[in-house]
């Protein structure tokens, strides 16, 4: 049997079917004093996007909170360098878009070079 999601004891279909004021409520502080601040142009142009039905949206708006009306949208968001396509699926919802478009490579070393060790220093360097 396949688990239902809930979010706050609420099930998708219910998270799409609150106001704006209900699911700011329902938000942890940090998120909630954000949104009662009021948007930026870039958030508003955002919303109204995703209000015209567009899906693949290009945006730089890192620190915009997900809302349920972005459920099931894909989202290209800008990591610095290019745009990271993201599907939103309602565990995402109260985060931030940043968060799940990463904007530093992870770091891997490899081997010491030549010269590194005192080891290497016996191998010349052709």
């Amino acid at each position: 049997m396949a688990k239902i999601f809930t979010w706050y004891g609420k099930t998708e279909e219910e998270i799409k079917q609150l106001d704006m004021k209900e699911f700011i409520a329902m938000l942890p502080s940090r998120r909630r004093r954000s949104l009662k601040r009021g948007l930026t142009e870039q958030q508003k142009i955002l919303l109204r996007n995703l209000e015209a039905g567009q899906s693949n949206i290009k945006t730089h708006c890192r620190n915009m909170v997900v809302l349920p009306i972005m459920l099931g949208k894909t989202i290209r968001i800008h990591n610095g360098k290019d745009f990271v396509p993201i599907i939103i699926v309602p565990e995402m919802l109260g985060h931030c878009l940043g968060e799940f478009a990463h904007s530093r490579k992870m770091v891997s070393h490899s081997s010491a070079g030549v010269g590194a060790t005192r080891s290497s220093k016996a191998v010349s360097a052709r």
